[in-house]
């Protein structure tokens, strides 16, 4: 199970760190193993998350997310990425961006903290938003009801994610950035991808399951007829299974799917923007970073298809909760980070602290005896094989 799930990582990692070798010696292979154990501390609550959606999606889009959408996370976020905030923010093109980033490291890396303010907002606001969906909803499940269960109530309040979130970005554009004005544009457009991306992904889904519902009407509808009909009416949908004409619940599906696709992406990107900030603590080589959050990003990958794998978030209910908590330390770390440096170690060790504190709290829970120990194991295998 272990080898089987974490293989390809394991690869990954072997191959990495001899690139980093024969690219930069001994200090190319230190920095790289550095920077994959960064990434790995900072995103292991967007595994968390990660696996929440994934379970919700069709094994089609399960395996594009963990092969098309690995290689977008590796090659884009943490390579291209950077290397397009130099070309937008100091106006060259993208090969100069990419000479400068080999040739004048310093420069580069300027360049980088320069645009922070607005990455930190886009990012900080995507993943508040995120946030704050989820405590201002009632669930059965509370890790910390003294805090949880008024944050729900008040919750009911129609659009209170959009006011809080609004309200915290003009607070921190005011006080802390030095241009307000492209910080809150920014921030703007992190809100408004969560809200559209989040929403094209729920609407779709509901189409599906209005689909699933009508299928099964039709299907009891058509028990009821005489056999005669009932075969025909099966050699009918043979027949358009055949021809490949897709019926209005694969392609509802499709698109649910697809939504749910672009929304794992933009948080993975979110994700991803401190530890490519952070990255340049250690090294400004764009190679180096891209080879150790590479590196990082597919032990991320293993860990998500492991944990649905598992089941684990059916059997540990409250890893999902501190998991949400720590996106809301790192979004409020992001933000605070638009006027003062924020230590790696401090939004690392806030989402470590908090995951593991929700994972011993529900290990607590379910040795209890309140049901939770037998929800993992009594769930069907899942479908993801990579």
């Amino acid at each position: 199970m272990i080898l089987r799930t974490f293989g390809w990582s394991f690869a990954i990692t072997v191959l990495g760190l001899l690139v980093a070798l024969l690219y930069d010696g001994a200090t190319g292979l230190a920095l790289v193993a550095v920077l994959a154990v960064l990434e790995i501390s900072l995103s292991f609550d967007n595994a968390v998350v990660n696996a929440k959606v994934l379970d919700r999606m069709s094994p089609f889009w399960q395996k594009i997310f963990l092969t098309v959408g690995i290689a977008i996370a590796v090659f884009g976020m943490r390579l291209v990425f950077p290397l397009l905030i130099v070309t937008v923010t100091a106006g060259l093109g993208p090969i100069e961006a990419f000479d400068l980033a080999l040739n004048d490291p310093s420069r580069y890396h300027h360049l980088m903290n320069d645009a922070y303010p607005m990455i930190a907002a886009f990012g900080g606001m995507f993943l508040m938003m995120l946030f704050l969906d989820f405590v201002f909803e009632e669930r059965a499940d509370k890790w910390l009801p003294w805090l949880e269960k008024p944050l729900a109530r008040i919750g009911k309040l129609d659009q209170l994610s959009v006011v809080v979130a609004g309200g915290s970005l003009a607070f921190v554009a005011g006080l802390f950035a030095k241009e307000p004005g492209d910080v809150m544009v920014a921030g703007v457009l992190g809100m408004v991808t969560y809200i559209l991306v989040n929403g094209l992904g729920d609407l779709f889904s509901e189409a599906s399951e209005d689909d699933e519902d009508e299928a099964e009407d039709g299907g009891s509808a058509q028990a009821a007829e005489s056999g005669a009909g009932t075969a025909a009416a099966a050699g009918g949908g043979a027949s358009a299974a055949r021809t490949g004409g897709p019926s209005a619940l694969a392609l509802a599906t499709g698109k649910a799917g697809f939504f749910l696709f672009l929304y794992l992406e933009v948080l993975d990107a979110s994700f991803s923007f401190d530890g490519v900030i952070g990255a340049f603590a250690i090294s400004t080589d764009p190679i180096v970073i891209a080879l150790g959050l590479g590196i990082g990003a597919m032990y991320i990958r293993s860990l998500t298809v492991f944990l649905v794998r598992k089941g684990t978030l059916h059997e540990y209910v409250y890893l999902e909760h501190g998991a949400h908590w720590a996106i809301g330390a790192l979004a409020v770390c992001m933000l605070v980070s638009i006027g003062h440096h924020v230590p790696e170690w401090v939004t690392g060790g806030l989402g470590a602290g908090l995951i593991i504190a929700a994972f011993v709290s529900s290990v607590v829970r379910n040795k209890g005896g309140e049901g939770g120990s037998g929800a993992g194991r009594d769930r069907p295998a899942e479908s993801v094989k990579v």
